[in-house]
């Protein structure tokens, strides 16, 4: 499963509100919430932005590409995480 969907689904349930809640939020639909959830669809880049800001995480954080601790990741943990 995409990190970002993981991520996403884990930022929204600790802060207590709900997808269609999130949807209001941001500005887009409750099925777009679901879809970014489940894997079938991304947001576009200025609502990955909104959900950044709002989560008080970087994007990079929403992407996989650091850790909670704001560490990178280094280049041969991206080829794995990538490659699979």
């Amino acid at each position: 499963m995409n990190i970002f969907c993981v991520r996403l689904k884990e930022l929204r349930t600790n802060k207590k509100i709900s997808q269609k809640k999130l949807a209001e939020i941001l500005g887009t639909t409750n099925s777009s919430i679901c879809d970014w959830e489940c894997g079938r669809s991304e947001p576009c880049f200025e609502i990955l932005v909104k959900l950044a800001i709002f989560f008080d995480v970087t994007t990079d954080f929403l992407l996989g590409l650091e850790d909670e601790t704001g560490l990178k990741i280094k280049n041969n943990d991206f080829i794995n995480i990538f490659a699979k």
